[in-house]
């Protein structure tokens, strides 16, 4: 790899990790979102969006966590997937919200997130997730992709 294509890299992996400051108010969460994959855009991935949650409002925690988890997502996607195809779904669920974002990549083996070196931010996610009483699943294996689920309650 050379200098030019790592600095490429870094530029695009800081693109998606230094919007910490998202605009709710102004793009609404899904439009916060789509800001993070401009990256995977510009290296040719499509971005598919699915946003069938008609506009109920999301409270600021919950919409953050969900924003965080997002950014960390699609930084791994970006860094590590090889996808071509990723698709984006915020949709309303019982008493909650849900976001999935799916990718057509190369895939990870799971059991490698409980490795001490790899997937700290990952494991991070789930930690914030569990500790704000939502769910998430992380669907995964070499050559198949990676589908991430993460559900918030909204009561």
């Amino acid at each position: 790899m050379g200098q030019a294509t790592t600095l490429d890299e870094v530029t695009a992996v800081r693109t998606i990790t230094d919007q910490q400051r998202a605009d709710f108010y102004a793009h609404g969460l899904a439009g916060c979102i789509d800001r993070l994959t401009t990256p995977l855009r510009q290296i040719g991935t499509s971005v598919r969006w699915e946003t069938p949650h008609h506009g109920m409002e999301i409270p600021a925690t919950a919409a953050s966590l969900l924003y965080h988890s997002a950014q960390e997502v699609l930084s791994n996607a970006f860094k590590y997937s090889q996808a071509t195809q990723l698709t984006v779904r915020l949709a309303a669920v019982y008493h909650g919200i849900r976001l999935t974002i799916t990718d057509n990549g190369i895939g990870f083996d799971v059991q490698s997130l409980h490795g001490a070196h790899h997937g700290f931010g990952v494991r991070l996610m789930i930690i914030a997730v569990h500790e704000a009483g939502g769910t998430i699943t992380i669907d995964s294996g070499p050559g198949n992709g990676t589908r991430v689920t993460i559900t918030l309650a909204l009561d």
